[in-house]
């Protein structure tokens, strides 16, 4: 069923209502009224059924999600914290101060799945929309745009031979076990005793002995593999079921060390080896997202995910076009680095390459700030979820990417707020000191100031 309304009423003889409670100057307050809750609502609808328990409120899913990405929170804490914090439950639309919690926490996920990466890339337009409302970024600062891209890292262990094996084999076992078919043999004692030696021999260096474990991990488990699939053929249920299953096996057991696209962990086989060339990190395991931002202020305006590990001059295109359908102006200037000469974009504005020459001296001004895009993404990987993401499947690595570019820009109108009020504040303070020091005034209160 449809969303229900956060409201219980105008008058309330045992609840505190949140506006006499807060500070209605509070950044986050002002920053309620700006964003436009109504649109979510009017978006969000066709994914619900018009029978049924009525759903949560929107506001109240979309603004949790806000919070979550704005202060680097996992789905339990930002509930958790929802509780203590009457700035946060205004923010989600409710009258009256709550004591208990609104959601589980775990009802986070399938609202996402419900939505999905096309429904969420509303929050991310309405952070941009609020953002040029709120002055934070200006509208002819969308005509010129930094592009980079960067790794978003999955939430997966470090990819090794013999824990993918031993991985294997006991998901294996426990598929069978689970589906009541009884193995000649199992192999998990032995299997984990071997994976144990092989990281014992390599951090020795004993590569010889190491090959040896990694040779006998494989025997167990393409031992394990045909032992079921005896056991399982001809029977089209059990087939259908072990069929994920057998194809990630028999992937991990054909791939050689040499190998493109190799699989680096069972459940997220979508992750991909890719070398940025940092010292501290040479690879890094997940995917590549591609990052828009304005030239001036660091405003992100896209962030697409991509699937395999694509030329960055390759993801041009698809990061411009999430850039224009968020900020709905089409950019005049592209500033990228030398990773994107022969690149896909075909539109009508000017790639500006870092080793080009600028033409005027704004163009070359401009290029100086494509260095800018760098510690927003720093600034996204730090304060945000980008440097490691939960979220499952390619449908997460795209949810994830959108959600913490809405948390940047929330991030950076609620500065612009704060940083309002505090000039506010001290103009104000400076007016009564000077009205303290007029000539009306006593010598000791002049003194004391």
């Amino acid at each position: 069923m449809r969303p229900s309304r956060p409201s219980f009423g105008k008058n309330d003889l045992f609840r505190d209502r949140l506006d006499a409670i807060i500070n209605p100057r509070q950044a986050l307050v002002r920053l309620a009224g700006v964003i436009p809750w109504a649109r979510f609502d009017e978006a969000f609808g066709g994914f619900y059924r018009p029978v049924g328990r009525p759903a949560k409120p929107t506001r109240l899913m979309v603004g949790l999600h806000y919070l979550k990405h704005v202060h680097d929170l996992s789905d339990e804490e930002v509930v958790e914290r929802w509780v203590e914090n009457p700035y946060w439950q205004f923010f989600c639309g409710f009258e009256f101060f709550q004591h208990e919690a609104p959601i589980d926490a775990s009802t986070m996920t399938p609202w996402r799945k419900r939505i999905g990466p096309q429904g969420l890339e509303e929050l991310l337009k309405a952070s941009v929309e609020a953002a040029l409302q709120t002055g934070t970024a200006r509208p002819e600062s969308l005509e010129r745009v930094n592009v980079d891209t960067t790794v978003q890292p999955k939430a997966i262990a470090h990819p090794t031979d013999s824990r993918l094996y031993l991985k294997a084999l006991q998901m294996l076992v426990r598929h069978a076990k689970k589906h009541g078919i009884e193995l000649r043999q199992s192999y998990t004692r032995l299997a984990k005793a071997a994976a144990v030696r092989a990281g014992r021999y390599a951090h020795a260096r004993q590569f010889r002995r190491m090959r040896r474990e990694l040779k006998r991990l494989r025997t167990f488990l393409g031992r394990v593999l045909r032992d079921i699939g005896r056991k399982i053929a001809g029977k089209v249920e059990l087939e259908r079921t072990f069929a994920r299953l057998f194809g990630l096996v028999e992937r991990l057991l054909a791939q050689k060390p040499k190998d493109k696209n190799k699989l680096y962990s069972l459940h997220a086989p979508e992750v991909v080896c890719i070398s940025k060339g940092k010292a501290r990190t040479p690879y890094e395991f997940g995917c590549k997202v591609g990052i828009a931002a304005t030239n001036r202020e660091g405003l992100v305006l896209a962030a697409k995910a991509f699937e395999d590990n694509p030329y960055d001059g390759h993801t041009l295109s698809r990061t411009v076009d999430q850039a224009v359908a968020m900020g709905g102006i089409d950019p005049d200037r592209i500033y990228v680095d030398k990773g994107y000469r022969g690149h896909d974009y075909t539109g009508s504005a000017s790639v500006m390459i870092a080793e080009a020459g600028a033409v005027t001296p704004t163009m070359r001004r401009e290029l100086k700030r494509r260095s800018a895009i760098e510690p927003t993404i720093g600034h996204m990987k730090t304060d945000g979820r980008l440097d490691r993401n939960f979220l499952l499947g390619h449908d997460g690595d795209t949810v994830n990417a959108l959600l913490v570019a809405a948390g940047h820009n929330l991030r950076l109108i609620l500065a612009k707020l704060a940083l309002w009020r505090a000039f506010i504040r001290a103009a104000l303070t400076v007016l009564m000191a000077k009205s303290d020091t007029s000539p009306d005034r006593p010598t000791a209160r002049r003194s004391m100031i």
